[in-house]
């Protein structure tokens, strides 16, 4: 026997079930809106993405920036110089008096690629004496180097094909002779790990610290913090230097075992890549800890710690030559931290670089580092809101 009782008793526990998930549904959808950092995660994250692998990664760079050593101002030379750069794989931004200067450019990474022209060039070439032109390439990147000193020769004869002969050549009427500087073997090893060493201290350093205020004011601790005789300034140190310690282990670790396992040399100063790892340690703790001045919560910290990181690992020059990306690219790189760790951690350990050809990236270090201080002491609140 069926009433209406018996109906509503076997229809409301499936329309009971729809009403709890469609609230529950509601009451998330509600939440996300009022979690703009989250939301504005889900949206930003795909875009840069796209744009950053759309736009700014180029796996065969050109234009790269060329430093030229002419020794003979003759036409042959201006030809030769001419031809280069029509390649579009080379642009001259430096013209050198002296082989000194010339190895400084390289070692500092101003440059990627050096051309000498030797004294008495054309002459030696109308002689048929086949004189040698040397291309140094600083290959630490082995990507950005290799795709132009692979071209090199074919493109260079082809355009100097109609200056020498009036047809083409039957061999080339001089000797291209290219120096792959630093990892002569183009090993990616020696490219990849010294990068790594700055990559991982990224992640680790901001996710400690973006993590660390919003810890405590998710545990109530912050509270006690607040009402002891304590400025926000002496809060924000005491919170970065111990783990200015544990990313020094980090990258002692790292050094060690690239040194050891895949025989990473080290060519330039223990202590000076030791200063300036810390100096790069304390740089993004003081970007970690702004940013747990911004977010309210570990979840929002978190988030705001990939967000920087994706950008600092695209653009950084770590996975592909910043030379090659666009302008509008390498202005928001020179605005990462790693960037510029990328290229003194290489330049010390692969080119045994001195204090006076990292002196750009260390100061670029210091600014962000005192910006990032400065944000942090400025949002820290000394009450709860």
């Amino acid at each position: 026997m069926t009433g209406p009782g018996t109906r509503n008793e076997v229809v409301s526990p499936g329309w009971g079930f729809w009403q709890r998930t469609s609230a529950m549904l509601v009451k998330e959808f509600i939440q996300l809106r009022r979690d703009r950092v989250s939301f504005a995660m889900i949206v930003m994250i795909p875009v840069m993405q796209l744009l950053l692998f759309g736009y700014a990664i180029n796996t065969t760079p050109r234009n790269l920036p060329t430093a030229v050593l002419l020794q003979e101002d003759s036409d042959l030379a201006r030809s030769i110089l001419k031809a280069l750069q029509n390649t579009a794989y080379f642009r001259f931004t430096r013209e050198v008096h002296d082989v000194a200067e010339f190895d400084d450019l390289l070692k500092s990474g101003k440059v990627l690629f050096g051309v000498e022209i030797p004294r008495g060039f054309e002459r030696m070439v109308r002689r048929g004496d086949h004189p040698a032109l040397l291309v140094a390439a600083d290959a630490t990147d082995p990507v950005a180097a290799g795709s132009a000193l692979s071209a090199l020769g074919v493109l260079v004869q082809t355009a100097l094909a109609h200056d020498l002969h009036a047809g083409d050549p039957p061999s080339m009427p001089f000797e291209i002779r290219t120096h792959a500087r630093y990892n002569p073997a183009g090993s990616s090893r020696l490219n990849i790990v010294p990068g790594l060493v700055g990559t991982i201290l990224t992640m680790t350093m901001l996710i400690f610290t973006a993590l660390s205020v919003t810890r405590e004011i998710e545990r109530g601790t912050m509270e006690s913090l607040l009402s002891m005789p304590i400025r926000p300034v002496e809060i924000m140190f005491g919170k970065i230097i111990p783990y200015v310690l544990v990313g020094f282990i980090q990258a002692t670790l790292i050094i060690g075992i690239g040194v050891l396992l895949f025989g990473v040399p080290v060519y330039g100063s223990m202590i000076l890549l030791t200063l300036l790892t810390t100096l790069f340690i304390t740089t993004n703790l003081s970007i970690g800890y702004t940013f747990s001045t911004i977010v309210q919560n570990q979840l929002q910290a978190m988030q705001m710690s990939m967000m920087f990181f994706l950008p600092s690992i695209l653009l950084s020059g770590f996975m592909f030559p910043f030379a090659g990306m666009p302008g509008w690219a390498q202005t928001i790189g020179e605005g990462l931290p790693l960037t510029h760790y990328v290229r003194i951690v290489r330049a010390i350990m692969l080119k045994g670089a001195a204090p006076e050809n990292l002196q750009y990236d260390a100061l670029a270090l210091i600014a962000l580092m005192l910006i990032a201080m400065t944000i942090a002491v400025t949002r820290f609140r000394r009450t709860l809101d």
